[in-house]
């Protein structure tokens, strides 16, 4: 991965995921070269690597964070190996960044990547198509169109779906009136319509799930981003998040920010305090919290969510709707030779973010490439970094390394934080542009 880390915070983070993620000398061992000897360049290590000799076939499904990024690092370090990755659609579309899409800031082709570099860097067969089941016995995945194949590692990193009728009134056709936008494509262009289309003075509400569920920080991102929308376009409007929980992620950033920069135009309610939607009438735009009524002009509802479609009919999840994982190399505990990463997966301390999907998927294929050859598991770590814009010169994060323990995946203590709440404009000018740097960074880092 080439970037260059400029803010402190970047700097211990990227020092972390070079010195501890993967040891040197083992990386090297489970490529089955050293480092020089071989043609593909792994930037972010600092090493070149050669192809083992292993005729493994290895099935991808999930063309995002983590699939992707999975496929193209088990091609880096096994050339010989045949990677096949699934994903129902042409290009991938990200939801990280889709906030900026939301408010008007980039257009849907900024968040829109190809898998044609991904081929051509690789060796890795591209198939667009839906899974229709997978049998964990005869290590075979369906596909829609007809094609079976067989793999000897299966990895799935299917994202998540919506728990749809949790909220009373809200099914999957009602989201084409009340859009989530959690999944980005045509959900992010409908919620930026209704948006445009929304007179001034009205009202934007939008509803948070409780946790776990994708990008702790999203949903108050999306509250600034609408709000520096409105105040240029429709300042007489007014935001306000029903919120299941009490408390979120970056919650003192985000309040400092909305306070001095909007005012009163975006209005937070906790869980306890009537913030947790119950129940929703499209046909009326109002949402409740038990009896008492909200009415928006855009409602912008955020359910709770559980792991992909594939991941639960193939029984990878557990009652929750999630797949618990051996959390030092991914493989499911339910079935052998799965191993899930992303969204869908219980990964220990780790948030449910893109970033953290990037981070799993290249340990993951380092344990799977050490399996293949009969090795001995790696020693992981992980990284993640959370930006969120509040403006496009007014940036936030948090970061963190992390480790694995007998508990499972944990956060490092003293590595990483968050941006400080004392920072001036300059530096949140630099964060915003390192959100920007890091997309750019990461989406390269996958898609090419």
């Amino acid at each position: 991965m080439s970037w260059h880390a400029t803010s402190p915070t970047e700097r211990y983070i990227h020092y972390w995921e070079i010195r501890t993620m993967i040891n040197r000398r083992r990386f090297l061992q489970y490529s089955g070269g050293a480092a020089l000897a071989g043609s593909a360049n792994l930037g972010w290590l600092g090493m070149t690597l050669a192809g083992t000799h292993n005729d493994a076939r290895i099935v991808v499904i999930g063309g995002g964070f983590g699939g992707a990024t999975c496929a193209r690092y088990l091609a880096l370090l096994n050339p010989a190996i045949h990677i096949t990755l699934v994903e129902r659609n042409k290009n991938f579309v990200t939801c990280p960044f889709s906030n900026t899409v939301i408010s008007g800031l980039h257009d849907m082709d900024y968040i829109t990547h190809s898998f044609d570099k991904l081929q051509s860097d690789t060796k890795i067969t591209v198939i667009n198509d839906e899974v229709t089941g997978i049998d964990p016995v005869t290590k075979k995945v369906q596909l829609q169109k007809g094609k079976a194949l067989r793999y000897d590692r299966l990895v799935l990193s299917p994202g998540i779906d919506m728990r749809w009728g949790v909220i009373e009134g809200y099914e999957q056709k009602t989201a084409d009136k009340l859009p989530h936008a959690w999944q980005a494509g045509p959900q992010t262009a409908l919620l930026r319509r209704q948006l445009r289309a929304m007179k001034d003075g009205g009202l934007v509400i939008i509803t948070a799930p409780d946790n776990p569920f994708r990008c702790p920080p999203g949903p108050y991102e999306r509250a600034s981003l609408i709000a520096y929308y409105l105040q240029k376009n429709k300042p007489k409007s007014k935001i306000v998040i029903l919120d299941a929980k009490d408390k979120f992620s970056k919650q003192p950033l985000f309040q400092d920010a909305w306070d001095s920069l909007y005012g009163h135009m975006i209005e937070w309610v906790p869980g306890s305090q009537g913030g947790k939607v119950t129940k929703v009438d499209a046909k009326s735009n109002t949402v409740y919290v038990g009896t008492e009524q909200h009415k928006g002009d855009v409602i912008n509802i955020i359910p709770p969510q559980q792991a992909g479609d594939i991941a639960r009919s193939t029984g990878l999840t557990n009652d929750a709707g999630w797949c618990p994982v051996n959390q030092r190399t991914f493989e499911s505990s339910l079935h052998a030779d799965i191993y899930v990463i992303g969204d869908a997966c219980i990964a220990g301390k780790m948030p449910k973010s893109g970033y953290a999907a990037n981070s799993q998927a290249k340990v993951c294929a380092v344990q799977i490439s050490a399996s293949l050859q009969g090795m001995a598991e790696v020693e992981p770590s992980w990284v993640n970094t959370c930006y969120s814009l509040v403006t496009p010169t007014y940036g936030i994060s948090v970061a963190a390394v992390y480790r694995h323990a007998d508990e499972g995946i944990v956060a490092v203590e003293g590595a990483g934080g968050t941006s400080s709440r004392e920072a001036e404009a300059s530096t949140r000018s630099l964060e915003a542009s390192y959100a920007e740097g890091w997309y750019h960074g990461i989406v390269r880092d996958i898609w090419g």
